[in-house]
């Protein structure tokens, strides 16, 4: 099995692409490469002069890297998309791909301890140089941080209760790994809604070690700043949270509030939404199970 094989198949691909309006010589990111699916769409429709950047901060995907002069890998992450454009003399791109949330080659990792399939140390770090990781949020964390994060990342109810069977839990021995957490946590896990709440802690805990949301949000606010004029960002999201902050980042290019209205009383926005928002096909859910809950935005910069 070949390493991109591993990562699946690319979700939304065509529609993805589709939505930056490829110019044959322009400059496009990819700011989540992965296995290359959709940075070889975009290639594929790029002329010779064409150019682009992929962006990925975890070491495993930096083996994908595609042999062709007119794409170039960085190996960090998206939050850093400003100052590595401008490392490589570029200050403005026609359009940006973002691919958000995990790749299912990082959760068929059973070691990086993102699935909820397998025992494995935790960790949930996307990017190995990262200093967090999930042993020290579920080990290290006070009562106030964990209900924080069950809360806020997981829309979890019974935060409370889950920090504080997790700080009881912990001062008997220390929590090393996903399964001792699942015994841990087993009485909030009955087997009918089992999967789902596990899901919703898995992911309180990823987001939290990656800081997912603050760097969805200073990568956002950068577009608005590298984008040429009529150039396009493509974003798929896969929760509620991200897709929350695309949708308003996208409809008015603010996270929070209301834009200001200008001297006619009309609202001064970035941004003109191109057409509605994409779910995939039964079809593409039935080959590819991780575009369940996909939803692909699409914004062109005024």
């Amino acid at each position: 099995m070949t390493m991109t094989m591993e990562y699946h198949n690319p979700v939304l691909l065509k529609e993805t692409v589709d939505g930056l309006n490829i110019k044959p010589d322009g400059i496009y990111v990819d700011v989540t490469f992965g296995g290359g699916g959709h940075s070889k769409e975009i290639l594929s429709r790029l002329g010779p002069n064409g150019k682009l950047f992929g962006f990925d901060q975890d070491e495993d995907a930096l083996a994908n890297a595609l042999p062709d002069e007119r794409f170039t890998l960085i190996g960090e992450n998206f939050r850093y998309i400003k100052r590595f454009l401008r490392f490589y003399g570029v200050k403005q791109v026609d359009g940006i791909l973002a691919d958000l949330g995990v790749s299912s080659h990082q959760f068929d990792i059973p070691e990086r301890g993102f699935s909820t399939r397998f025992d494995a140390d935790l960790d949930m770090r996307m990017s190995q140089k990262n200093e967090l990781n999930a042993f020290k949020v579920i080990n290290e964390y006070d009562d106030a941080s964990l209900r924080r994060v069950f809360y806020d990342y997981g829309e979890l109810k019974n935060a409370p209760a889950l920090a504080r069977t997790i700080l009881e839990a912990r001062e008997k021995k220390v929590i090393k790994t996903t399964d001792e957490l699942k015994v841990v946590l087993g009485k909030y896990l009955p087997e009918k809604v089992k999967n789902k709440v596990l899901a919703q802690i898995y992911q309180a805990i990823r987001i939290e070690v990656n800081e997912e949301m603050e760097v969805l949000k200073e990568f956002l606010q950068q577009t608005l700043e590298i984008l040429k004029p009529e150039g396009r960002l493509s974003v798929i999201s896969y929760h509620s949270l991200e897709d929350r902050l695309v949708k308003r980042f996208m409809k008015n290019g603010m996270f929070e509030g209301e834009p200001e209205r200008d001297f006619f009383g009309n609202f001064s926005v970035p941004f003109h939404l191109i057409g509605k928002l994409i779910v995939p096909s039964e079809a593409e859910i039935k080959i590819n199970n991780r575009a369940r809950s996909a939803k692909l935005r699409i914004a062109e910069k005024k």
